[in-house]
């Protein structure tokens, strides 16, 4: 009985967090689980888990005269690495379209748990420093981050935050593909947390 209400009572905590998916054990289902169970969180001042991503940060098209829309990231911030951490990367995905792969950001040291808005649409910007971003071929073709682009549906965005096992993924360069460097940093997870939002 004991074991029992002490098991409620946790899970009663993890439910009340509310705005942040923690990352699981490799025994999850969860897709983006790591591989060590590392207790990750993430979170953003822009949404809570599951709610609707600002205009500010869809994507700029020609054709689109909206001047709310500006292309920028999103400020994400996460805890709960574990100790092993040696660096961390990002990758947002459109679960809606085929989990289509819209930023990967990279080589984050492991002293730094958050990533302000508007991370510069460059290879290598300097903030965070160190930290390295693939280039995006589609709907546009930049460094770093393309957002939601969707503006006949309302889709689903994941950002998910990776402790990975190594400071730097040297195998990765400007020229990388995006799928390239999603599996590299997949392959190096410790663990992984997920915050998701619409648009």
């Amino acid at each position: 009985m004991t074991i029992k209400r002490v098991v409620l009572s946790a899970l009663l905590v993890v439910c009340a967090g509310g705005t942040t998916v923690a990352a699981t054990s490799p025994s999850s289902a969860s897709p983006d689980a790591g591989t060590a169970g590392a207790a990750l969180a993430i979170t953003s001042t822009a949404f809570t888990n599951g709610g609707r991503i600002p205009v500010v940060h869809e994507c700029t098209s020609s054709g689109d005269n909206d001047p709310r829309k500006k292309n920028e990231s999103p400020p994400l911030a996460w805890t709960g690495g574990p100790a092993e951490t040696q660096s961390y990367a990002i990758i947002m995905r459109d679960v809606d379209n085929r989990n289509l792969l819209h930023w990967i950001i990279y080589d984050i040291p492991a002293t730094v748990a958050e990533l302000p808005q508007n991370v510069e649409h460059v290879y290598q910007p300097s903030v965070p420093a160190g930290s390295r971003q693939i280039y995006y071929r589609g709907s546009a073709s930049l460094f770093g981050y393309q957002g939601p682009c969707s503006p006949s549906s309302v889709n689903a965005y994941t950002f998910t935050v990776y402790a990975l096992n190594r400071a730097k993924l040297t195998e990765l360069n400007e020229n990388s593909t995006i799928q390239t460097a999603a599996n590299s940093i997949t392959q190096a997870s410790l663990g992984s947390a997920v915050i998701s939002g619409e648009s």
